[in-house]
């Protein structure tokens, strides 16, 4: 019996190494048949190694408060004389002294007041840092979504070019149609083989940097996005964003909490000019008299380098000023990015519309009559020149709807806070890199902005 367990132990450890290491990991989302924008978007925020580190940093920030307030520790001294310490002529002597600064009244409490600014500070940073966290991985997830429904286009065309050189080699044996058809239909068919090798490729690097974001290795496999994005809602022109941003952005929060570090600096300046106190009292066994062996004291600072406490208020008074002006300019920044972001949002809404009213329908009945004008022995390049067109208005449809929630993330950020379906969310990126970013990480007839287009740039 032992031998039989010692056995199925080995097997078994046997096995667990010859699975791979990233297999044994956990399921971030177990049961998921499609992976959802917002459990990704919390899984980065509890995984996520850069966060952690900028939470610690500051609960150590946070710890400096009661450290400044708390007065210094007191100074303990003892001296001997070493000579009588053998001597049978006179007594032993010693001495013993205790310490104690006083700072002025007011420095303890400037101190910590700039100490829990400064962990405000570090506070706002993480959250800032979350924003940040949260815009990249809701782009990733767009460029995740983007990627599978390319494939998907591309399947469903590959499949349809199949059927048309089908079509078209049997005309070509009954000697209907030239033998440039087929032919024709087989590069096209074999140009969509090589676009997708593009695409899993592309889908393979998106999987790795979302692994990245969650701190996970890079060929773990994750869950397939939804068949199709949530329809965007449009901006509630009765919210404003603007002011909502003031108050909500973790960047803002942070630079008024610098102002307070500032200010506390400025107070600790003018209070260089008022002396600091040290107590005193000590013990001497070497004094004749008994009443001198005992003695209390005090010692004061002394103020008097007039040019350095004046430098020094300087100083504190224009870090001061130049803090509340560079909170000021954030503020002008932070507005005008908001406002570009909804605009841009709002172009895109319109893009949408316009590309399913107008453009889909179009190629869809391009595509029908060429077909039809096919089977009653019209051109095969004017089919494939439709196919070509329908498979663009398709994947465009995508490609709009994408960028239309990555403009989204952008007015998120921007906005720096959770709303409900009706407006921006809690998250965070950049106007400027929600639009170059992702088409750099896309083959070409994938990218958002490969085409010369109203989203690129786009303004209303």
């Amino acid at each position: 019996m032992f031998r039989a367990a010692f056995g199925s132990l080995v097997l078994l450890c046997l096995f667990l190494a010859a699975v791979p290491a990233g297999a044994q990991e956990d399921d971030l989302f177990p049961g998921a048949s499609a992976l959802e924008r917002d459990a990704l978007l919390a899984a980065v925020a509890a995984r996520n190694p850069s966060l952690a580190a900028a939470r610690q940093a500051w609960e150590a920030a946070q710890a400096r408060a009661p450290q400044e307030r708390a007065l210094d520790n007191p100074m303990l001294s003892y001296g001997l004389a070493p000579l009588s310490v053998a001597s049978n002529d006179v007594p032993f002597g010693q001495e013993i002294e205790v310490r104690q600064p006083l700072p002025w009244p007011g420095r303890r409490q400037a101190r910590g007041a700039q100490a829990e600014a400064e962990a405000d500070a570090a506070l706002q940073d993480s959250r800032e840092l979350l924003l940040e966290l949260r815009a990249e991985a809701s782009r990733m997830y767009d460029d995740w979504y983007l990627v599978h429904r390319a494939l998907e286009v591309n399947d469903q065309h590959r499949g349809l070019l199949e059927t048309f050189r089908d079509v078209a080699a049997s005309r070509y044996a009954a000697g209907l149609a030239p033998q440039q058809d087929p032919i024709q239909a087989e590069v096209e068919a074999s140009k969509l083989l090589q676009e997708r090798e593009d695409l899993e490729a592309e889908r393979r690097v998106t999987q790795a940097r979302l692994n990245a974001l969650l701190h996970r290795r890079p060929e773990l496999p994750l869950p397939p996005p939804p068949t199709r994005l949530p329809e965007p809602a449009p901006l509630d022109r009765n919210v404003s964003l603007q002011d909502a941003a003031v108050a909500a952005r973790p960047a803002l929060a942070g630079l008024d909490a610098m102002v307070r570090v500032r200010q506390a600096g400025r107070d600790l300046a003018l209070l260089d000019q008022r002396p600091g106190v040290e107590l005193m009292g000590s013990y001497n066994s070497m004094w004749m008299d008994t009443e001198h062996r005992w003695i209390v004291g005090v010692s004061i600072e002394l103020p008097i380098r007039k040019e350095k406490i004046a430098a020094a208020r300087t100083e504190a008074e224009s870090r001061l000023a130049a803090a509340r002006t560079g909170r000021e300019a954030a503020e002008m920044r932070i507005r005008a990015e908001v406002q570009e972001a909804a605009e841009r949002y709002a172009a895109a809404l319109r893009q949408l519309a316009l590309h399913r009213d107008r453009v889909l329908p179009a190629t869809r009945d391009q595509i029908r009559a060429a077909r039809a004008g096919f089977e009653n022995g019209g051109s095969f390049l004017a089919l494939i020149e439709a196919e070509r067109n329908l498979r663009d208005a398709e994947l465009r449809e995508q490609e709009i709807l994408t960028e239309i929630w990555r403009r989204r993330a952008a007015l998120e950020r921007a906005v720096g806070k959770t709303t409900d379906d009706h407006g921006p969310a809690r998250t965070s990126t950049d106007t400027s890199s929600s639009s170059s970013r992702p088409c750099e990480s896309l083959p070409v007839r994938v990218r958002p902005c490969a085409r010369q287009d109203i989203l690129q740039g786009a303004h209303p």
